[in-house]
């Protein structure tokens, strides 16, 4: 018997209030606007489960062309709760990490765009340093940088 095999990770969905202010914070990281639409009708609402919706998206891809994230600004239906400002240890989906190539400048940076940095920047063994930032909208952000052969 032949198996299906997974072919790659798509994208990463995240759900904002401004699509502008997002796509502005993740061009900032380094990733690029790959397109915009508006996504509506029953049939997406099949999709979801949520019946009927109208939805605009932005898809970002990372430079490499390999990862994209989803940004979700739903116009109906309205959301309903609100996980962006939950612990790092909370159950269920909570941020995205990047590598970065220097990551004191990327948090100083993103600091312009109001990010906040969680705890501290570290550094592990004598492999990465990494952090976690709150950055547009209370989205966790984690930022890698890999010391060494980069």
């Amino acid at each position: 018997m032949i198996k299906n095999k997974l072919l790659r990770m798509d994208n990463v969905g995240i759900v904002v209030e401004s699509l502008d202010d997002a796509i502005s914070f993740f061009e900032e990281i380094g990733l690029n606007l790959e397109g915009r639409a508006t996504v509506e009708g029953e049939w997406a609402g099949r999709v979801t489960g949520l019946g009927s919706q109208c939805v605009e998206i932005a898809l970002m891809v990372t430079p490499d062309g390999h990862s994209r994230l989803e940004l979700s600004r739903f116009l109906t239906p309205p959301t309903i709760s609100d996980h962006r400002t939950a612990p790092v240890n909370s159950l269920g989906y909570l941020r995205v990490m990047f590598t970065v190539q220097d990551i004191d400048e990327m948090v100083s940076r993103l600091t312009k765009y109001g990010a906040l940095l969680v705890g501290e920047v570290v550094q592990y063994e004598d492999s990465h340093r990494l952090c976690y930032i709150r950055g547009v909208e209370g989205l966790l952000i984690g930022l890698a940088e890999q010391l060494g052969n980069k």
